[in-house]
């Protein structure tokens, strides 16, 4: 079904009349998106609990921008309130306070002056109820308020500011029956009239019911957005249906189904510990679209997130007969396998849950905007040609679950507001602020790391990195571990020498019959026996004075071949064991004293009868290990741990370990804090010689310490928060050094893997064999 016979007319005019110049334009973008090199970048991060207090859980869902682009609004459902934050200097956002709404608001809209704010006061699922306040941004006043049909959801303004629609969703209540609809009362659409003053705006209902073949009784409507024919594409997500409706008259001019689509090279298994196994196959998936953008006035995009029965776990162009016109596929979620955001807890639902879209011109150039939910990146496209093919540009990192994205393409800005929220988990609600900006060879600043294909066509899965090697025969060559959150142990190979660094291959480790071992592998040290073999540090499990969780594992140098066959294990001694806390091995470092090759561990945290922190000035003290792997003699001393500082309390302890030269050690010391809570995040040198290691049973000697590098500014200059578990280390023979942080798997995280390299830290080494002086 047409729009209208004109509508189409015009169409076939302006393509056999401007028919060269389309076709000049296509194969010339390309080449100028080349030229410009511009890229969007993440330059700052607003934890919206600036507007309320640091210990209140806040919720930043949908986000709209003044029309000068200085002021954001954003709704937060969990305080009930409006937000505002001043962007004039988008690097430095500042608060602007915050204004309650009578009810939980679900979205914001922005119109000329004023914040049109959709707020659910329903007090149960079959009495759904809301309101419209009519909010101006400057005064940070409600001017108006209308009563609203229903529980509201999406509100969208039309871009000639003549007309406001707002999704009356009246939601189910999925703990009712089996979840599914129908359950009255049905949702439907609102048209406000922009008329006059706020207080004169008259609302029109527009009746959804009996169109979608799916619950055609229980019209669930989700999203909104409007072209500037004023005509609006409604997405009702649950009926798996899309609505087309005429604002001016209120009238349906056409609705289809949002259809089914397979999927392959997927992963659907939700194992534990986690694998990324991207080998299964959907068919007839439903896409359920949540969030819907237009591209053009005939062409608009769906993020196909799910709900009931499907979740393509991709994105849809689709025109406005309902022709497809482009589907991701399985993209996405090999592009987030690729980039370590993959969230493996989510396979068997909805993977990387596409969320919203967002489009919007810059600088002549067409952008289209993809919010995953679950692994927390926007996905950015360029739009090409007149078939308005989304070609990927690149992938920026977000807070924990992007929920709405708004263009500011007058400041060359984007914004997107992340709803997640738990101070204990080290996440907090944010908003985002990225720029289109000129960048070096057009490269962005995120991916910091990205994996090869397999044989297969497949990404190589990665992620909760925390440990790092240099290879000592090739510079360009660093070896990662990743810890007990994924099974099947394994050394990622990377490349260093490009950026962002390039995993080119994966050695995974399988015990003397060829088995595969699940360690919880925390450090990795190339052998200073220049053999190709490793050694890595797999942490133990448990404590002995923790009845909450008893020991299940011991911590162990597991010594591994070039191609990941297991050599030997090495467990500590029986007396060391007997006083085991779960905070143990975390990092390991093998060098040559004479002709022996020698292994230095890092402990994390102190053990029972080890140096506890008992004031405020005494942080406690760590074990540093010494295993001689000609003797099989482990011997000890103490490392000196700074003092907590971050308001939010927790511990400060060791993640890694790397050698240096003559004797000196490189280690990260730092806190279980993030965000603003953050505090130390510090990289210390010690020496080991003059020290005795003594065994246990004997009093340690307690090294010295010199402060190297407080990591906290380069954290901060990220754009991000500041993550919390920087667990890998590695220093080159030039002295430069790399760090990242472990993502945990995206889980609780939002997955952002940050590997810096700093250059010229540290003094350049051959590598020279080391004899330790113990007199």
């Amino acid at each position: 079904m047409h729009i209208n016979s004109d509508i189409s007319r015009l169409k076939v005019h302006t393509y056999t009349v401007f028919g060269v110049i389309v076709l000049v334009v296509f194969f010339l973008l390309p080449f100028a998106a080349l030229a410009d090199g511009r890229v969007f970048n993440r330059i700052a991060t607003f934890p919206v609990y600036l507007n309320t207090d640091m210990g209140v859980e806040t919720v930043a869902e949908i986000v709209d921008a003044s029309k000068d682009g200085n002021t954001l609004v954003y709704t937060d459902s969990e305080t009930g309130k409006l937000g505002f934050v001043d962007i004039q200097r988008p690097d430095n956002p500042q608060a602007l306070g915050a204004i309650d709404v009578g009810g939980e608001p679900t979205s914001v809209a922005v119109a000329g002056e004023y914040a049109l704010v959709a707020v659910n006061t329903s007090p149960s699922f079959i009495s759904p109820s809301g309101h419209l306040h009519v909010v101006h941004i400057g005064m940070q006043t409600i001017v108006a308020t209308h009563k609203l049909a229903g529980q509201p959801d999406s509100v969208a303004v039309s871009p000639d500011e003549r007309y406001a629609a707002i999704v009356i969703e009246n939601e189910r209540d999925e703990d009712l029956g089996n979840g599914e609809p129908p359950q009255a009362p049905a949702g439907l659409l609102q048209i406000v009239d922009l008329t006059g003053v706020p207080a004169d705006w008259s609302i029109r209902d527009v009746n959804l019911d009996n169109l979608a073949d799916l619950f055609p009784g229980d019209a669930e409507p989700e999203y909104v957005d409007i072209n500037t024919d004023n005509i609006a594409v409604v997405t009702m997500q649950e009926n798996n249906h899309i609505v087309l409706i005429d604002l001016a008259t209120g009238t349906i001019i056409n609705h289809f189904s949002a259809g089914l689509t397979d999927l392959h090279q997927i992963d659907t298994q939700e194992e534990d510990p986690a694998l990324i196994s991207l080998t299964d196959t959907l068919t007839n998936v439903a896409r359920e679209p949540d969030g819907v953008t237009w591209i053009s006035n005939e062409v608009f995009a769906t993020a196909d997130e799910g709900d009931l029965f499907g979740g393509s776990r991709g994105f849809t162009l689709f025109d406005t007969d309902g022709n497809i016109l482009f589907e991701a596929g399985n993209t996405l979620e090999h592009e987030v396998v690729r980039l370590g955001h993959y969230p493996d807890s989510r396979s068997g639902n909805k993977g990387n849950e596409p969320e919203n879209v967002e489009f919007a011109e810059y600088r002549h150039q067409q952008y289209l905007f993809v919010a995953s939910e679950r692994s927390s990146v926007i996905f950015v496209y360029k739009i090409k040609g007149r078939h308005h093919k989304p070609v990927l540009k690149q992938v920026l990192p977000a807070g924990v679950g992007p929920e709405g994205i708004k263009a500011i393409p007058n400041r060359n800005l984007l914004v997107a507001a992340s709803e997640n929220d738990s101070r204990d988990d080290k996440y907090r609600s944010v908003i985002t602020i990225y720029q289109l900006e000129k960048s070096n060879h057009g490269k962005a600043n995120y991916p910091t790391v990205f994996s090869k294909n397999r044989d297969d066509g497949t990404p190589i899965p990665w992620g909760a990195l925390s440990g790092f090697a240099i290879d000592p025969r090739h510079e360009k060559t660093l070896y990662a571990v990743h810890d007990s959150f994924y099974q099947q142990s394994r050394i990622y190979v990377m490349n260093i020498h490009k950026k962002p660094a390039v995993i080119t291959g994966e050695i995974i480790l399988k015990d003397q019959n060829g088995h595969t071992v699940n360690l919880d592998a925390e450090g990795i040290a190339a052998s200073s026996n220049r053999d190709g073999s490793f050694w890595i540090a797999s942490e133990g499990a448990g404590s002995v004075d923790d009845p909450g969780r008893p020991v299940t594992s011991l911590n162990e140098l597991v010594h591994v071949a070039a191609d990941g066959v297991i050599i030997d294990t090495v467990t500590l001694p029986d007396s060391v064991n007997a006083k085991q806390r779960r905070f143990g091995f975390e990092g390991v470092a093998s060098v040559k004293e004479g002709d022996n090759e020698v292994l230095y561990v890092a402990f994390q945290r102190p053990w029972i009868g080890d140096p506890e922190p008992n004031n405020s000035d005494d942080g406690g003290q760590v074990r540093i290990g010494r295993y001689d792997t000609a003797s099989r003699e482990w011997t000890f001393a103490y490392y000196p741990l700074e003092v907590r500082q971050s308001p939010n309390g927790g511990w400060v302890g060791l993640s890694e370990i790397t050698a240096l030269r003559d004797g000196r050690f490189a280690v990260v010391e730092r806190d279980n804090q993030a965000n603003t809570d953050a505090r130390i995040k510090h990289i210390y040198a010690f020496s080991v010689n003059n020290v005795i290691f003594r065994p246990e049973g004997e009093t340690f000697d307690v090294l010295t310490k010199t402060l190297i590098r407080d990591l906290m500014p380069d954290l901060e200059a990220t754009g991000g928060m500041v993550l919390e578990k920087i667990e890998s280390l590695a220093v080159t023979r030039k002295g430069d050094m790399l760090f990242a942080n472990d993502n945990d798997g995206v889980d609780d995280s939002n997955g952002e893997t940050q590997l810096i390299r700093i250059n010229g830290v540290f003094e350049k080494s051959r590598r020279d064999t080391i004899v330790r002086s113990t007199d």
